[in-house]
């Protein structure tokens, strides 16, 4: 059975690599272009991961697993994928139920390896 991935990032053209890089590995891909976008799917489809950007418009990544923590009884694994690397900001990412991270830039052999680490 191939995995379902949520991933929630504003920027087009970075959602489409990432996409396109776990496509091409056999993931089963949703995106959301927005905060907001990503809390509506969680909502209404099971995911075996989610990958969030940190900032983003409508809610933020950070407020999007807040919910998930509040209101998800199968809550599946977060990716926080982000520019935002000092020590505060992940502290407020674990704060919030995220157990994964990678910086921006990133590259997509690392992505595809941690990937299939959660998920395996």
């Amino acid at each position: 059975m191939n995995k379902r991935i949520l991933v929630a990032d504003d920027e087009d053209v970075l959602r489409m690599l990432i996409t396109d890089t776990l496509e091409d590995e056999g993931y089963i891909i949703t995106e959301a272009e927005n905060g907001r976008v990503a809390w509506e799917i969680l909502q209404l489809e099971a995911l075996d991961l989610v990958i969030l950007d940190y900032m983003m418009p409508g809610l933020t990544g950070i407020e999007v697993a807040e919910k998930l923590s509040q209101g998800c009884k199968n809550r599946p694994p977060i990716v926080m994928l982000t520019a935002k690397t000092q020590e505060s900001d992940m502290e407020v990412s674990k704060n919030a139920g995220i157990q994964y991270f990678m910086g921006k830039p990133f590259s997509p052999i690392e992505l595809i390896q941690l990937v299939e680490e959660i998920l395996t």
